[in-house]
């Protein structure tokens, strides 16, 4: 019977993929004329302001062009260029890098992508964490191996659980940390579980890695004794790692 573990894993929501959103014409003309307008005198935005008004004129003779939004906000855009330049210095050409409109909407733009990056990788915790649960309840956790951004996968499933420090999630990442296993196989993802996981985890990944020089071929059964070491006093588990280690050194 499966055992019933804190922070049981919730029902997958169904996955209905996120609706486009719609193109922005009048946004992309605005962009557009901003880089036309790029080193642009007030003189020459005045007569490209002229010739936006002409194409407007001649496109609303045209029924399916008449409520163009990207001809209205071409020439909005030109209009609000020409005013910039007509408060600045006399001889100031049109700077994307100046212009505060320009900047506060590159700033909004980058908020919003960073929200929505955070939100995808909020998701992605969440659902790896539901599969990390579900082979939990399996009791086959231990044949499958960690991915990079498991250790974010754990602090979710110890969240889950109340803060509870749950014993086999971390017995589990322990032994892929020692034995190279999944995305741990990199040295650079070694290093960065330095700062990732917590001390409890390396302390117990170091016992192993050295038990592992001591027994060659011991099996994840036979070191378990090693996660109840930690579990008692995790300083004196690594102090022992450290003592293996040095042991091994003066050996070879």
């Amino acid at each position: 019977m499966a055992q019933d573990w804190p922070g049981a894993r919730r029902p997958l929501a169904a996955r209905v993929a996120a609706p486009r959103e719609p193109v922005d014409q009048a946004r992309i003309r605005r962009r557009v004329v901003r880089r036309r307008a790029t080193g642009m005198t007030a003189a020459d935005v005045a007569a490209a302001l002229e010739d936006a008004r002409f194409d407007a004129r001649q496109d609303s003779r045209h029924e399916h062009l008449a409520d163009d939004e990207r001809g209205r906000a071409e020439i909005a855009e030109w209009e609000r260029i020409e005013q910039l330049l007509a408060d600045a210095a006399s001889g100031t050409v049109y700077d994307l890098g100046v212009d505060v409109v320009v900047q506060e909407e590159l700033a909004a733009e980058a908020a919003a992508a960073a929200r929505e990056a955070e939100l995808r990788e909020a998701q992605r915790i969440a659902a790896r964490a539901d599969e990390l649960q579900a082979l939990r309840e399996l009791g086959t956790l231990e044949q499958t191996e960690p991915r990079e951004g498991d250790e974010a996968v754990r602090d979710e499933l110890t969240r889950r659980a109340g803060s509870y420090v749950q014993q086999d999630v971390d017995s589990w990442f322990a032994h892929a940390l020692a034995a190279h296993l999944g995305h741990y196989h990199a040295p650079a993802a070694r290093e960065a579980a330095v700062g990732l996981l917590p001390p409890s985890v390396l302390a117990h990944a170091a016992l192993l890695t050295e038990l592992a020089h001591l027994v060659p071929g011991a099996g994840v059964d036979q070191l378990a004794f090693a996660a109840r070491l930690t579990a008692a006093d995790r300083e004196a588990t690594g102090d022992l790692a450290e003592f293996l280690a040095r042991a091994r050194s003066e050996q070879s």
